[in-house]
Parts: C-alpha cells; structure tokens; sequence
C-alpha cells in the first residue's frame, strides 16, 4: 500500500487523479493538501506515532508532495514513540533543504518504508525536451542559460537555490529562501532602466540533489511572473523540473510571447 504524504499546492491532487489506485492521503498538520481529503494528520512531535500507524495500516511505500515550510516544534508535545527521532528532527530543521530532506528520506527508510519519487508515479509529469513554445530562443537566450546553469551548479554546494535570472549574461536575481515566486516579484519593483532588457527564468535541480523529493517545479503562473518581471522566457532542465498543467504551461507562454524551453543539463 501506497501513503502520499501531502504538502500545500496542487500537487498532490494531481498525482492521486493519473495514478490507478488510491493511495493513503496523510499530511501535516499545519500544510494540508488542497482538493483532497485527508486520511491522518500528523506533527513533528507525533512523528514517531505516524510511522507506526502507516504500519498497522499495511503501508509499504510513501512518497512525499507538496510544498511545506519548516513548522515550529513544541518540545511539550513530543511523545515517547518520537523521542528516538529527536536528534534528527532537529538536525532537519537546521540544515540546508537537500540535507534536511536527506534526514526525513533516511528516517522513513529506517523504518521500513520504501519512499517514491512522484515522477516514479506520474513520469508525465516531466516535459519532453525542446522548445514547446512559438516562440523560440535566440543566440542570447543560449548563452544567458548556459551562465544560468553555471550559476546554479555554483550554489549547488552551498544547499541553495534551484534557479536564477540571467538577462544579457549578467545575473539579475538567484533564487533562496523565497522561492521563484518570490525572487520573481522582486524584480518589476528593483529593475533600473539602465539594466539589461530581456532575461531568462532558469529552473533546475541543485548538483546531486535527492530527487525523490521536492523537484523544481514549474506552472502557467510561472509564466504569467516572468513576464511581469520583463523576461523574454524560461528554461528548465529536462529530467529535472515537473510541469504542473504542461499544456497550460505552453498556452500561457504562447498567449504572453515567452519561450518555454527544457533544454539539456549542460549546454
């Protein structure tokens, strides 16, 4: 049996609708899934507890789904079945996102549990490589995303970021604690006259990131943020970065003019 352990964001509804058997929906307290409903609800104080109920429950398999943000831990309400996981909890919630999720992979594992990636479910999930826009990428395009991905295998060994902006080679903006949407947002209110027209939106995994959780991901709001931020596309690496509604996706890049690339990890 199959336990989808749900994050916030559209999702996880869309991996239970493109698979045959309905899984375990599980999640969270503090970030539940929209659209679904929710078989157990769990904490980080309760962590222990889940575990063991995913097993009376015949649990084989868990695969993880969503965005969720780091929630606060209430010493007070840790129970006993959780205080041999304390230590790593704590170590997850410090470290870095690939490091931490590293720790829950391994706690899962240790109890027995296989974890799944969500593309492992749902592969189409994944675009096919290529330009799926009208618009193609020109010469400058090319080389704003080869010093984007130089850029991103950069951070890569600081545990940060899974995109950046590059507009006529300078970097604009790199992604952090925010997130794309965020990084995005910033740059209608900040960008001078003076800088460079243009720019590329460039998604991809961190170096060595563990894929089965948390990939980048990529929808026809992202589309809709580029172009208010005056780039002329995106570009994501293939293999690496899910497209959430792909068809929307490319219609969205269409309607606005942008490029939509998936393009090779190394150009």
């Amino acid at each position: 049996m199959l336990a989808l352990i749900c994050g916030q964001g559209a999702l996880p509804g869309l991996i239970v609708r493109n698979i045959s058997h309905v899984p375990l929906i599980a999640a969270l307290e503090q970030f539940r899934p929209e659209g679904l409903a929710v078989d157990l609800t769990f904490r980080l104080e309760t962590l222990g507890t889940f575990l063991n109920d995913l097993k009376l429950r015949g649990v084989k398999q868990v695969c993880f789904a969503g965005a969720i943000r780091r929630p606060k831990v209430d010493p007070a309400q840790i129970d006993a079945a959780t205080q041999p996981l304390v230590s790593q909890i704590a170590r997850a919630l410090s470290d870095g996102d690939d490091a931490a999720l590293r720790i829950v992979i391994n706690i899962f594992e240790q109890a027995g549990f296989e974890v799944v990636g969500f593309t492992q479910l749902v592969p189409e999930l994944l675009p096919p490589g290529g330009v799926l826009s009208q618009r193609a990428a020109d010469a400058q395009d090319h080389k704003d995303v080869a010093r984007a991905q130089t850029v991103v295998e950069g951070l890569s060994a600081l545990d940060m970021g899974q995109g950046c902006v590059v507009a006529s080679g300078h970097i604009l903006a790199v992604e952090a604690f925010g997130g794309t949407r965020w990084m995005l947002s910033r740059l209608p209110a900040v960008r001078p006259a003076d800088w460079p027209e243009g720019g590329v939106l460039y998604k991809a995994p961190k170096a060595g990131q563990e894929r089965r959780i948390d990939l980048p991901a990529i929808g026809p709001e992202t589309m809709a943020q580029a172009a208010q931020a005056g780039l002329a596309g995106v570009a994501i690496v293939q293999g690496g970065v899910v497209a959430l509604d792909l068809p929307d996706v490319i219609a969205e890049a269409d309607r606005l003019g942008l490029f939509l690339w998936v393009c090779e990890a190394k150009l």
